[in-house]
């Protein structure tokens, strides 16, 4: 697909990996990453966690010889509260991918955007030159506290937010424009560039291709081949529909979210908390189901060495 669409900068999730390890196509792979952490030794839980790291930094790489961009690579979600593990972690895919002849400039760290995340993001930002990507962001509070912490990249989703509306409220369809996803995403982009914050907003988790279009305009957007392929079909003139300028314009107020007022906001908000948590299990329970999988390779591993 990448070699199909030839986007920028690609994405991986834990979600996507898993998927990605299960196909024959791949499995070379996850050979070299059970190899790997055989290599370094240690416990059978230590041997599985350096697998899983190689294997998301072999997929980085193998998607980077096709993109000129940058690829994101999540940390672990079992460390979304966990601020110094995910720092840890951050620079541990980035020594990995150093091993493997791909400098830092090119790598984008996905982190949960809870609290310990975003402050993890500010660290590995400010002292360690290593560029961010806050996903699983749901909130305004959120957005507002990753353009504080001076991150590289946000991921809004548009998707998940329109899933929980739709499971939860009367209205089971949405005008593009009347999208509380999109809705979502055009006011954070507002806000960011009402108040000149560079932080980059990539609009993610899309539906249908009316959500695309709603925010052209957007610095970024990441796109499944799914909806690529519908969009590639199509031959209309599109006009963005965010922009500099009009967000200039708009009547946001500046807010400034410490601690305390982060989780308060962010708790004022139904969806945000309830897509937040779901998000980080389901990511947790993908990432032990890997492990599993990396298990039975270096089981049998030992058993033939």
């Amino acid at each position: 697909a990448i070699d199909e669409y030839k986007p920028r900068d690609a994405t991986t999730n834990p979600s996507l990996i898993l998927a990605a390890a299960q196909m024959p196509a791949y499995q070379k792979l996850v050979d070299d990453a059970v190899a790997y952490g055989k290599k370094l030794g240690g416990s059978e839980e230590e041997q599985i966690k350096n697998a899983s790291d190689k294997l998301f930094v072999l997929f980085g790489a193998e998607i980077l010889k096709r993109i000129p961009g940058r690829v994101s690579t999540e940390v672990d979600a079992r460390l979304s509260f966990d601020k110094e593990g995910m720092i840890q972690r951050a620079r541990r895919l980035i020594d990995l991918y150093k091993e493997v002849g791909v400098g830092k400039d090119r790598i984008l760290i996905k982190l949960s955007s809870t609290w310990e995340g975003i402050q993890a993001g500010r660290v590995l930002e400010a002292e360690y030159g290593i560029h961010c990507n806050m996903t699983l962001l749901f909130s305004f509070a959120q957005a507002v506290a990753c353009a504080e912490a001076g991150v590289t990249l946000i991921s809004p989703f548009v998707g998940r937010i329109l899933d929980w509306y739709v499971a939860n409220g009367d209205k089971k369809t949405y005008e593009p424009s009347e999208d509380p996803g999109v809705k979502s995403v055009t006011k954070i982009y507002n806000y960011y560039k009402k108040f000149g914050y560079k932080t980059i907003v990539m609009g993610a988790s899309f539906r249908n291709t009316g959500q695309i279009k709603a925010l052209m305009g957007c610095d970024y957007l990441t796109i499944s081949p799914k909806l690529l392929a519908e969009l590639s079909k199509e031959h209309v003139k599109l006009t963005p529909t965010l922009s500099v300028k009009e967000a200039q314009a708009c009547n946001l107020e500046k807010i400034h979210l410490d601690e305390k007022a982060f989780r308060w906001h962010h708790n004022e908000d139904q969806m945000a908390v309830e897509k937040l948590s779901d998000g980080i299990r389901r990511f947790a329970a993908d990432a032990v189901k890997l492990e599993r999988m990396l298990k039975v390779g270096v089981v049998s591993h030992s058993s033939h060495v």
